[in-house]
Order: structure tokens, then sequence, then C-alpha cells
């Protein structure tokens, strides 16, 4: 560890640049809380390759929470997934592997999931039953639940036990995208926040930054290999801020950053972090504005498509990152559709064009048009404010900046795709839909056949797109900061990272 001077002259180095010409007074005043984080936690000397691996994962305190209550935050995610694992789990590359559940097949045309476990042990020591994670899976789909993935569940007509060993998943109708959806942490079976679930790893220091230990696995690890894990297979699971995070990170005391966003990316051009570290994940999902509301003017559909043809996505985009590119429909390929994705009308038109479309819809209005925008906080939603502001008042529309959880005719939704069903996109793009394009989706969901259900997706699609119930901008932005020694660390769609998949196998 360096001396105080020794501290605060490297900090400076670091960050003189932060007060150019170049950057903005917003920035600026964002910037200055991370400044005083980077004064506090500077030091000179790297981390060694050797020890836990440290993660600072952007939000709370990591906690077991309960996902039928609710959404949790990346921390609580991680800590889920490697505590307490569904059926399957994901591996680093984003592929499905064995969880709780050491093989299975598919029969009845799709209908009937089967599923043998293997010898668990929950964290208490007691043993795994096919009743108990019979009575956990229904639990997180029962009616009434919280669990974000419950609405794209409902193909499920019963979970059974077919032997102490054995379940069994029957379904309504074919879902060849179940394992995935399996494999989310929101699956992940637990028996409470204070025991935890059955691994892969354990909670061995419950404080504040939990430090997790691979659990020993009697079904696939030797008894005399019990106590022999290594220091680097540990983690250290801290939960915080991202300016915090980043700066951690750059003073080499932590091997990993997770939950990274277009929110806090602008914060990465004021430490010295190395290329190499900086990774992208190619995420897929949503990234635009879902339309809260259809009365005034945007009561008319052709006046919700002047909005969303006059935003200009490339200097909103670009705004935050260079690179990062725009997107005007709402499916990103055709996935499970059985026609391309539906683009709108006015994708077809030139900017100028577009431009004097939303002037003549705003004139032809006859009263002043305002919209509030709900963003979250951070640097990056505010250069992406600013562009988007700007494109809207050149066309006579006055932006108002409002929070997440307040009242507004412009949300922002961010969110990356637990499978690789158009469904899902096009649901979660419906937050206020016509009455023709919610039919069309909850006749897609209920479609008998994987034929059938293709062309009413189809269907759905054009419907939205005609709709315009939602604006897109661009597929989500997700980045983390790696530390060389986390070898398995591999990109994927799923932007998912299992904390026992980052340096060593801890099975």
């Amino acid at each position: 560890m360096c001396g105080r001077g020794e501290i605060g002259r490297r900090c400076r180095l670091k960050i003189g640049f932060l007060w150019s010409a170049g950057s903005s007074p917003a920035v600026r005043t964002t910037a200055l809380p991370f400044v005083t984080a980077l004064l506090a936690l500077s030091a000179c000397d790297a981390r060694p390759d050797s020890g836990p691996v440290i993660v600072s994962a952007i939000g709370g305190v990591p906690r077991l929470v309960d996902p039928a209550r609710g959404r949790p935050d990346t921390p609580a995610r991680l800590l889920l997934d490697a505590t307490a694992e569904g059926l399957v789990h994901f591996d680093a590359g984003g592929q499905i592997e064995p969880g709780l559940a050491e093989r299975w097949i598919v029969i009845d045309q799709g209908t009937s999931y089967i599923f043998r476990l293997h010898d668990a042990q929950w964290s208490d020591g007691s043993t795994v039953t096919a009743d108990q994670v019979v009575a956990q899976l229904r639990r997180q789909l029962a009616p009434g639940t919280r669990n974000p993935l419950a609405p794209f569940l409902t193909a499920v007509d019963e979970i059974v036990t077919m032997t102490p060993q054995v379940i069994e998943v029957r379904l309504q109708r074919p879902r060849p995208d179940l394992l995935k959806l399996f494999a989310q942490p929101e699956l992940a079976l637990w028996r409470s926040a204070a025991s935890g679930g059955a691994g892969p790893m354990r909670v061995i220091q419950a404080t504040r930054s939990p430090l997790l230990r691979p659990a020993f696995d009697p079904g696939r690890a030797d008894p005399e290999d019990r106590r022999k894990t290594k220091p680097e297979q540990d983690v250290r699971l801290i939960g915080e801020r991202a300016a915090r995070a980043i700066v951690r990170f750059a003073a080499r005391r932590s091997d990993y950053v997770a939950g990274g966003t277009f929110v806090d990316w602008p914060l990465l051009n004021y430490v010295s972090v190395a290329p190499v570290n900086v990774r992208l994940d190619p995420a897929a999902g949503l990234f635009g504005f879902a339309i809260m509301k259809r009365d005034g003017f945007l009561a008319d559909a052709a006046n919700r498509a002047a909005i969303g043809g006059v935003i200009d996505r490339a200097a909103a985009t670009g705004a935050v990152m260079q690179g990062w590119e725009p997107a005007e429909r709402i499916l990103p390929d055709t996935l499970d559709s059985l026609a391309p994705p539906a683009v709108p009308g006015w994708s077809l038109l030139t900017p100028e064009q577009r431009r004097e479309q939303a002037l003549a819809r705003v004139a032809a209005w006859g009263s002043p048009v305002r919209l509030r925008i709900a963003l979250p906080a951070g640097p990056g939603a505010t250069l992406f404010y600013a562009q988007v502001a700007a494109s809207l008042a050149s066309a006579g529309i006055a932006a108002e900046r409002v929070a997440m959880n307040q009242d507004a005719e412009l949300r922002l939704i961010d969110h990356v795709a637990p499978y690789d069903s158009a469904r899902w996109y096009l649901a979660n793009a419906c937050a206020m839909c016509s009455d023709a394009a919610r039919s069309a989706l909850i006749a897609a969901r209920d479609a008998p056949n994987l034929a059938e259900r293709s062309r009413l997706i189809a269907v759905a699609d054009a419907a939205l797109a005609a709709d315009t119930a939602y604006i897109p901008i661009a597929r989500p932005l997700r980045w983390s900061l790696v530390a060389l020694r986390l070898r398995q660390w591999r990109p994927n769609p799923q932007a998912w990272h299992p904390l026992n998949r980052l340096r060593d196998d801890t099975r």
C-alpha cells in the first residue's frame, strides 16, 4: 500500500482530465462523489493471482430473497444462483448444464419433461428429495406469485413426483425453451433466506459481503476431497454503487464488476482500466420506451408513431457509448415467429421526413405537447436523455425527465431476454397496447402446437408494430470489468456469469 502522498499523486494523474473543456457540467457534477471514492480507495500494489475472487455487484447488499416476492437485483440474483441452483444451470458461456437434475428427457411431443435428481444436499446436510423440489417449483409458479418468470410459464400444467429421485413437469402445450427458464436464478430451489439451497456454493461468512465456498457434492465428488478446496475457489460478494465498484477494480482491490448497464458506462472514462479488462456481453433483449398513456396526443397511433420516428437513435446511443448499435424493431430476429420482424412505417422515411411528419402531427394537435420520460438516475441516462429531449424538441415536443417510479408518458424498458422466444419481446413491449395486439399475444401464448404459435406470434408482432405501444431504441448494453485471472468468464446473450464459473471448476 502506498503512502497518502503517493495515492494522491496517482489519483491526480488518473482524474486530471476530468475537468477538461470537453467534460459537460452535468457529467462533472455526477462524477464528484466518484472522484471522492477514487481518492479514498486507490492503491499502488497489484492484486496477486491468489486468494478469493472479489466480486463487486452493482446494487444493494447481497441478500437471499424469495423470487416469488418480486425481481431481485444483481447482487441478490448472483447470491441466489450461487447458493440455490435449480434443476438446470447456466455454464460460463450461457449454455444449459445439469443442476439438481443430473439428466432429463423430453417426451410426448415436447409436453413432458422428466428430470432425474442427483444425490444433492441442502446447506444443513439433509438430502434433497423430489417432493421438496416439486413443492418449491409449485410455490414459485402458484397463482398470485410475483416471480417475474411466472407469466412465461403458463404452459406448465402440473409438476409431480414420480419416484424419490424423479420428477415430471407436464405441459399443456410444447415449450422448447423451458430449460432456459428453469436455469434462471428466479427458479433456483431454496428453503429459506437463512438456510439457502443446495449449492453449488455455500455461504461460510454471512456478513454484508458474504464469503462463498464450493459446496461438497456427495454425488459428484470423492469424500476424500471434502476439504480440499483452493482459496482461489472462494468468492467474496460485495454489493455497492457502480462508482465505488469501478474504483475498487481500478485500485486492484477486486477481480470482477458485475451488472454494468448504460447508466454507469460513462464512469469508465474517469479511471485507468486496461481495455482488455472491459468486457461487453452480446445481450439480447429490449431497450426502449413503453408508452404508458393513451390519452391526449398519445391517443392516436399516428402521433405515437411520429414520436418513435423523430428520435435520433444513433445520437442517443452514441452519446453514451460509441458503437452502441441502434434498433428500430421490437424483435432482434425472426426467432420463433413465422415472419421476419415487423418494421414500423416511419423506418422507411429519411430523418428529415420523420421530423417533418412529427412537426405536422404536433401542429395539427393545436396545443402544446409535453411528455414526461421516466429514466433511472446516472450519467449514462443523463447523456441519453439529453439527446432524446433534443430530438423531441426539434418536433416541437417538450420533454421532462422523471424518476422511474413516477408517473410518465414514456418509461424506459431495459431488460435482457431470459430465453429466445419472440413472445417474450412482444409481451414485455405491450405495457399498454391495443385490444387487438393483446388478444393476438394471448392467442399465441395458448396456441396448441408450435406451428400455430409461430403463426400467431407473427400476427402479434404486426399488431404491435401498427399500434406503436413501444418505441425500440437499441439492444441492452451490458458490461463487466474482468481481471485476467478469471479465465472462465465468457460473453453470452444472457449477460449472466455464475459465480462458480469465473475461475476454476467449483463443482
